[in-house]
C-alpha cells in the first residue's frame, strides 16, 4: 500500500517557499515587523 505522504521538495517550494511568499504581502509585513528571519 502506498502511502499518504509522497513528499516531493519542488512542489513544497512553489508553495510555501520563499518565491512563493514573495508573490503575496506576507514578507512585506513580516519585515515591517522587524522579523529576524523572513521565512523558512
Amino acid at each position: 500500500m502506498k502511502r499518504t505522504y509522497q513528499p516531493n521538495n519542488r512542489k513544497k517550494a512553489k508553495k510555501h517557499g520563499f518565491f512563493a511568499r514573495k508573490e503575496s504581502n506576507i514578507l512585506k509585513s513580516r519585515r515591517n515587523k522587524g522579523r529576524k528571519r523572513l521565512c523558512k
